[in-house]
């Protein structure tokens, strides 16, 4: 199987100074460094963050666009692509409520809030308000709903993921069924996706950058010793995702044939950038490249990571249950085995409401509060203070689950070149790739 990502050959090893997660992991130190000592100065480089993160959104649109159109036109069996997004789905919900289970389960092993006591009462409820106010008006139906855009350009102009996504799928199906009649659109679209993923590869320079300013916003604004004040809660939180990746996800990995470690040093660079901007949107076209390039079919790569980003949420699911009960314990709110399980099941229908929301981890804890009326939402401005340095470890935590979930769900189609993959596991592909060379083939 050709792909978008295999048509260059090794161009020499670079020095160790010219690779991209070099370059972001120096960026975060020195923006760690730079927003400790000078908390000010720190505090006024957050538009170099969202810069980056607004440059990279900028192509996402056209990206999964093209990767899914070109994808589904290139399948000759239109029933395939209901049946990877069937499968995906599958795998998003059983891993989703996984995620929950193991968020219930720690928090109430390890206890993190136990023996604060605070008085429920003594909390400003006005510092969450805007957040409750946001997750009042978020509904499983307004969210399905809002899939469907009011324009085609109003999909694109809004950047909306999901929006993006359905119309691409609606009209990779329409060039599928029009054959060769399509064939001239096919090939515009084939072309066109060689400059747009040229550009990715032009805005990823900018990373380091955008790493650098967002990590010095965060300590500065923040501080470190924030953490201090409640070190068992993100200790908690940072150690379960920790276990659920090499536990779970790994053993998902082992069954099906490879390391998730290996996967894990494959996407390196992606997950560094993540953790510098603490947004999994900004690295998106670079997994959906990195994945297309380890040997995953196109239309798999478009289908269910552009979808794992709104239903495939592991680290998010980890952090409501175990963010809830920690508040329980510490406000001495006692809950009963079917007050947990209530909690486990509004979880999952919260957690689909708020996909794709900014701050949709925060949100979706105050939707689900708010319908279990036994656990205090006030008692949400406890952990408000560090909500952003868990944002890192959530964004982390998603991103690898999706990660696995692509290669799986192509493995299970049987749209996995195991050669090509074998490859990119042991780091035997080409270490940079020149994505301006001609050679794009359907999928």
């Amino acid at each position: 199987m050709q792909t978008a990502f295999a048509a260059a050959e090794p161009r020499g090893k670079l020095p160790f100074y010219r690779h991209l997660y070099v370059q972001v992991l120096a960026a975060i130190a020195a923006g760690v460094l730079l927003g400790h000592f000078y908390p000010e100065t720190g505090e006024a480089l957050k538009p170099l963050g969202d810069a980056f993160i607004k440059l990279v959104k900028m192509v996402i649109a056209p990206v999964i666009f093209l990767t899914v159109a070109t994808g589904i036109a290139g399948v000759s069996d239109l029933h395939k692509v209901g049946r990877v997004a069937g499968k995906a789905m599958i795998y998003f919900l059983v891993f989703s409520t996984l995620a929950l289970v193991v968020g219930l389960v720690v928090s109430n092993v390890v206890q993190p809030g136990a023996g604060m006591h605070i008085n429920p009462a003594t909390l400003d409820p006005t510092k969450v308000a805007t957040f409750a106010e946001k997750a009042g008006d978020t509904t499983i139906v307004g969210f399905l709903m809002n899939i469907i855009p009011d324009t085609i350009t109003g999909a694109f102009a809004k950047g909306d993921i999901l929006q993006v996504l359905f119309f691409s799928v609606l009209f990779g199906v329409a060039l599928a069924m029009v054959g060769d009649r399509g064939r001239p659109v096919v090939d515009f679209l084939q072309a066109l996706t060689t400059p747009i993923f040229r550009l990715v590869a032009i805005l990823m320079k900018a990373a380091p950058i955008g790493a650098f300013g967002a990590m010095a916003f965060t300590i500065g604004k923040y501080g470190i010793g924030s953490i201090a004040n409640l070190a068992m809660l993100i200790g908690t939180f940072y150690l379960t995702a920790l276990l659920f990746v090499l536990v779970v996800l790994g053993a998902v990995a082992r069954y099906n044939g490879f390391s998730i470690l290996a996967l894990i040093r494959y996407i390196k660079e992606e997950l560094l950038l993540v953790l510098g901007t603490s947004s999994s949107e900004a690295a998106l076209p670079g997994l959906m490249a990195k994945m297309e390039r380890a040997g995953c079919n196109r239309s798999v790569v478009g289908l269910v990571i552009p979808t794992g980003y709104s239903f495939n949420l592991d680290g998010t699911n980890i952090y409501m249950t175990l963010a809830a009960l920690f508040i329980a314990q510490a406000t001495d709110t006692p809950l009963t085995f079917g007050d947990q399980i209530l909690l486990l099941a509004v979880a999952m229908l919260s957690s689909k409401g708020a996909a794709g929301i900014t701050g949709a981890g925060f949100i979706t804890l105050a939707a689900t509060l708010s319908v279990v009326p036994t656990v205090p939402v006030a008692g949400m401005a406890l952990i408000l203070g560090v909500d952003r340095f868990m944002s890192e470890c959530r964004a982390l935590t998603n991103f690898i689950g999706n990660a696995v979930a692509t290669v799986v769900v192509a493995r299970w189609e049987g749209e996995l070149d195991q050669t090509q993959f074998a490859a990119a596991m042991a780091g035997d592909l080409p270490e940079e790739v020149d994505l301006s060379l001609p050679g794009l083939q359907p999928a």
